[in-house]
């Protein structure tokens, strides 16, 4: 304005208990200032909601409403998992982990009347999956039951298909994926769920393309798995109703020789293409090589081909053949008997509470869901009771017939948690171990990584402060030749990457970025959060990724670890910690 201004300024924060008081300021004419208050980032909460106003009296001002995405720097994890359908009494003994950070986690149990709604554990890790590729949205959409994720990624469906209508990872990318396509065709078939029909049309001739030989795609690997590619879309349109059994000429049929998801991709097949040559006698023959490679453990389902059967490279993996076997049996009559024990042997297979990936979670869910519409008959009733260190909590099932979840602060010492149903039924029980482990050095499994910044623009030498430029390069090593690896580097709060094509990007200070060694990028994110880069390749040995950011915020910036993955493989990964930034 023209003439002198006394302005009261006041925050509200919903997620957090501190009230923060109201500042008064003077501004001459034309004059702006910045002011702000210091705040602790809150543990436990995702977000925080800020409500600002500005007012000069006289019913004058402005009102601002901003929401905060809130990361912990050391998240409560789930260390430990235990999934069990109680009959009568259950017994474990509990203990805080070592390293663990006092007065975070603890034991919580979670009661369900049925399988589906006790899987909370692959409920918790795909809800805080951060990863974006198609594949993850699709398979994040189905394993949580999340329509609008689903409706959403189908809008944009349109925008992820190649020329010759299959699917791509990212759009930015040039060529699509049979085995991509397949995956999203048949998944969702599988649950239900309805792809737009102009779209679905291009993805079913993009498949009968490809088996036909008309549309080429090489595999990532210099590997002879042309008939395993060939036979997942053949058994994608099979859902559909496009196939003929002319199809599958181009396809040796060796099923012994095939790894296990190839075998079931074809019962699949047989069970659904009626005119099929000796179809009944080839329906045997497969059930039998699948009867004849399953090995339980104790109570772990696995099979004598493991080693064979870990394709990674086409998002296959054991925990994903275990789970589908359990969907392409479900309704066998010769399989009846067999199923509750395959069950049990697919959910030994969870690690921390779930599968290995996000295929196999989202696969699993619908299995799960199919098994318990078809074997779990009676409903729950009575009272569920769990008791830890003398304390004692319950479940009554006539108050909360969709089940309860109880929560347990870590004891004093190792002491047994018992669990007691009185009552009939056999509800679900979910026993998870919460914990806050800060990663103290750096761990390798695969990959290795080294990280340096360096100043671009610095106010001061030896300090950062609001305001420079920081240059961040990241020196990676594979041990093995891997497909889609992700490196997630985080960034202080507040700061910007430069290279989103905003308007306040500097392409000056971005100049000279240097990327080193044999691989591209498919996709690069860069978020609020973590500058991200996606590759569909990663050949063995090193490479080095530089991005550059500036820093907007002063504070102490507590950080996560930076981590590099194989996506479908993932015990190949490796973390660094990050020391907290500050910033003056």
């Amino acid at each position: 304005t023209e003439r002198q201004m006394e302005v009261r300024v006041t925050v509200r924060i919903s997620g957090i208990a501190e009230s923060l008081p109201p500042q008064t300021i003077s501004l001459s004419p034309a004059e702006s200032k910045q002011i702000g208050w210091n705040l602790t980032a809150p543990m436990g909460v995702d977000s925080l909601k800020y409500e600002l106003e500005a007012s000069i009296g006289e019913g004058v001002g402005d009102r601002l409403s901003v929401v905060q995405k809130v990361v912990p720097a050391v998240p409560v994890r789930t260390f430990q998992a235990t999934l069990t359908q109680l009959e009568g009494d259950f017994r474990m003994e509990v203990e805080r982990p070592r390293d663990a950070l006092t007065g975070l986690g603890g034991i919580q149990v979670s009661f369900k009347p049925t399988l589906l709604d006790g899987l909370a554990g692959v409920a918790e890790y795909m809800k805080l999956y951060p990863y974006i590729c198609l594949e993850q949205l699709v398979s994040k959409a189905i394993a949580l039951r999340d329509t609008t994720l689903w409706s959403r990624t189908m809008s944009q469906l349109p925008s992820y298909l190649d020329g010759d209508g299959l699917a791509k990872y990212f759009p930015s990318m040039r060529w699509g994926s049979d085995i991509l396509t397949s995956y999203v065709v048949s998944i969702a078939q599988e649950a239900g769920w309805q792809i737009p029909a102009e779209a679905k049309g291009r993805m079913l001739e993009g498949l009968r393309g490809f088996v036909e030989g008309r549309v080429v795609r090489y595999s990532s690997l210099p590997t002879a798995d042309l008939s395993i590619r060939k036979l997942s879309a053949v058994e994608a349109l099979s859902r559909t109703g496009r196939i003929e059994p002319n199809l599958l000429s181009s396809i040796t049929i060796e099923p012994n020789l095939w790894p296990t998801s190839a075998v079931i991709d074809w019962l699949n097949i047989l069970r659904r293409v009626p005119n099929i040559r000796n179809r009944d006698d080839r329906i045997k023959e497969a059930d039998q090589i699948l009867r004849s490679r399953l090995n339980f453990q104790g109570t772990t389902l696995g099979f004598s081909t493991e080693r064979n059967d870990l394709l990674w490279w086409l998002m296959c993996s054991v925990d994903v053949n275990a789970v589908r076997l359990i969907l392409s049996e479900m309704e066998s009559p010769a399989w009846r008997e067999d199923m509750p024990r395959l069950v049990r042997g697919a959910l030994g297979r969870q690690y921390r509470g779930h599968w290995d990936t996000t295929i196999a979670n989202a696969w699993g869910i619908l299995a799960m869901d199919k098994f318990s519409q078809t074997f779990e008959k009676t409903p729950v009733s009575g009272t569920t009771t769990a008791t830890l260190a003398g304390r004692a909590q319950a479940v009554d099932w006539k108050s909360a017939p969709k089940g309860g979840t109880l929560s347990f602060g870590w004891p004093a010492q190792s002491s047994p948690l018992a669990l007691h149903m009185d009552g009939s039924g056999k509800p679900w029980a979910t026993v998870q171990s919460l914990a806050a482990i800060p990663l103290k050095e750096p761990f390798s499994s695969g990959f290795k990584i080294k990280k340096t910044l360096r100043a671009v623009e610095q106010k001061e030498q030896g300090a950062w402060s609001k305001g420079d430029i920081v240059r961040v390069r990241l020196e990676l090593e594979s041990q093995a030749d891997m497909t889609w690896v992700v490196v997630s580097d985080p960034i202080p709060a507040g700061a910007a990457i430069f290279g989103t094509g905003l308007g306040r990007d500097s392409l000056l200070a971005a100049r000279g970025e240097k990327q080193e060694g044999w691989v591209w990028p498919a996709f690069e994110e860069r978020s609020f959060e973590a500058f991200r880069t996606y590759y569909e390749y990663v050949p063995k040995g090193t490479w080095t990724i530089e991005y550059t950011m500036r820093l907007n915020s002063e504070g102490v910036m507590n950080m996560p670890p930076t981590r590099v993955e194989a996506l479908y493989s993932p015990e190949m990964f490796g973390e660094i910690p990050n020391e907290p930034f500050r910033i003056k």
